[in-house]
């Protein structure tokens, strides 16, 4: 159940990651621009988690037929929930590299994340190659 109270410049080809060039790159990531997108999520993903609550609270509806339902549809709402509570950690993740000066250095290799995972996953805490391996 879900608890209660719960960019950049164009991007270059994932294969200059780690090269001068994506450094350089890495280097000009306008992380305000990151950080806007970051808490502009995290507060879509709050409204959508207190909808989420509010409909699991409603009072059950007294047909059995309609309960059964009911319960089905609040079994994939606490799954929309659980994964939303997912995507708030790595924003929360992701928003405090930034504070640490760390955001898109991949913590794994050490190489720079690159620009285009960014721009698709501002939270993407590895890098391409890593999330392969």
């Amino acid at each position: 159940m879900v608890p209660r109270g719960a960019f950049m410049r164009e991007p270059g080809p994932a294969s200059d990651c780690g090269t001068p060039v994506e450094k350089e790159r890495l280097a000009m990531l306008d992380t305000a621009q990151f950080k806007d997108r970051l808490l502009g999520r995290k507060h879509e993903l709050y409204r959508l988690l207190h909808r989420i609550e509010s409909d699991l609270e409603a009072t059950p509806n007294p047909d059995a037929e309609e309960r059964a339902t009911e319960r089905e549809n609040d079994e994939v709402l606490e799954e929309i929930g659980n994964t939303g509570l997912g995507e708030l950690a790595a924003i929360d993740a992701a928003l405090n590299r930034i504070e640490a000066g760390t955001f898109g250095i991949c913590p794994k290799c050490g190489q720079p994340i690159s620009p285009a995972r960014l721009a698709a996953v501002p939270h993407a805490a590895l890098c391409e190659e890593c999330i392969k391996r």
